[in-house]
């Protein structure tokens, strides 16, 4: 098995990325096969299920995931086509695959996917990049009793991904194209807000980096609800690409967020996932 060149250009594998994806599909065996054939049918079956729980995943190697992830996408790009999706919004969407095989090899000298449940995602018929930012189209869960009430049974999930700064014109931008594509394309689940769940909306850092500053600009966009959760590992793997907290005294401290996410660490404090919401 090797990787297709339309495939490649569909998902935005560059040259180096895809010899290492074609020495990993090489070097797949019948399990591999095997497996990577029954995820690709899961992943098929799931594109536009707008599911509100995820599904059974088999225990699959890398090159089964990524296997599946290459074979699914151009039916992923089918289906998005026969609704009416732009073409540039397909490209920019399914262009996360590559990016996180990219990130894998940056991160862990590794060819695959960090967190490959993500690709669900990626590939869902739910979720599109318009711009800067991600916005993933979902029901509200039965748990989010925190929320206001009044902001419907569909939500947007916000999602950063690495793709440079966190630009305020850029993000407003995102938005600005979110509500009429979604109002377009899904007319039949209206959306009033969008959530985002990430480190990034921790008080903590309004209260440490410039008031100009992207970061303390995207939180104002949100309304915090509900109870932080305690999670070390996304700001240490967002700023640094490293999951783990082994070896914190070696990353760099290049930037003032570098400076601050290492230096609450090491004082022996605790970063949070914090939720937000904004009314469209």
């Amino acid at each position: 098995m090797s990787l297709d060149a339309q495939v490649a250009r569909l998902v935005d594998i560059d040259p180096e990325t895809g010899r290492s994806v074609d020495a990993l599909l090489d070097r797949m065996d019948a399990d591999d096969r095997r497996a990577a054939g029954a995820l690709q049918r899961i992943l098929i079956a799931e594109l536009g299920a707008f599911s509100a729980t995820a599904p059974q995943i088999p225990d699959c190697s890398p090159a089964a995931w990524v296997a599946a992830v290459l074979a699914a996408a151009p039916t992923v790009a089918g289906w998005m086509t026969d609704r009416g999706v732009p073409e540039p919004v397909i490209t920019q969407t399914l262009a996360d695959v590559g990016r996180h095989l990219r990130l894998q090899r940056r991160n862990a000298g590794l060819v695959g996917f960090d967190a490959p449940i993500w690709m669900f995602a990626v590939l869902s018929g739910s979720l599109y990049q318009l711009g800067r930012l991600q916005f993933d189209l979902r029901p509200r869960r039965a748990g989010e009793v925190d929320l206001p009430a009044g902001l419907g049974e569909w939500l947007l999930d916000v999602h950063i991904p690495e793709a440079g700064p966190l630009i305020p014109a850029l993000v407003a931008d995102s938005f600005d194209l979110a509500v009429p594509f979604f109002a377009a394309h899904f007319p039949d689940r209206p959306v009033l807000a969008a959530v985002c769940g990430s480190w990034l909306l921790n008080p903590y850092l309004a209260e440490h980096l410039s008031p100009s500053s992207n970061v303390v600009a995207f939180q104002r966009l949100f309304t915090p609800y509900g109870e932080p959760r305690d999670d070390q590992l996304d700001a240490v793997y967002f700023t640094f690409g490293q999951r783990s907290l082994q070896d914190l005294d070696r990353l760099p401290r290049a930037s003032s967020l570098q400076r601050l996410v290492l230096d609450r660490l090491q004082g022996g404090q605790r970063w949070q996932v914090v939720h937000g919401y904004r009314v469209l």
